[in-house]
């Protein structure tokens, strides 16, 4: 299944930096372009929680969550495939 899984992300003609998630409905980043946008987004997170907790207001740690939120969907939707329910590897017969 392993093996299975990573044929499955190596498989990327169209150059995504998101693929479909093999079991539900997202993505899964795939080249250093898609993990730098999960990076950068879980840093706007933890820079709002660390503000959040030693400036005593919390709504920058909900502002760094929408804009951690925001910023994955938007890469995603833009330069990953498009996403739907999934459950396996597809077949290439479709």
């Amino acid at each position: 299944m392993i093996k299975e899984y990573i044929q499955y992300l190596k498989d990327n003609p169209q150059g995504y930096w998101f693929k479909r998630k093999l079991y539900g409905w997202g993505w899964t980043p795939v080249k250093w372009e898609g993990w730098l946008v999960i990076l950068i987004g879980v840093a706007f997170f933890v820079a709002g929680m660390y503000v959040a907790e030693t400036d005593d207001a919390p709504g920058v740690a909900v502002l760094g969550f929408v804009i951690m939120i925001t910023l994955i969907l938007f890469f995603g939707f833009w330069k990953g495939e498009k996403p739907r329910w999934q459950w396996g590897v597809p077949n290439k017969d479709k």
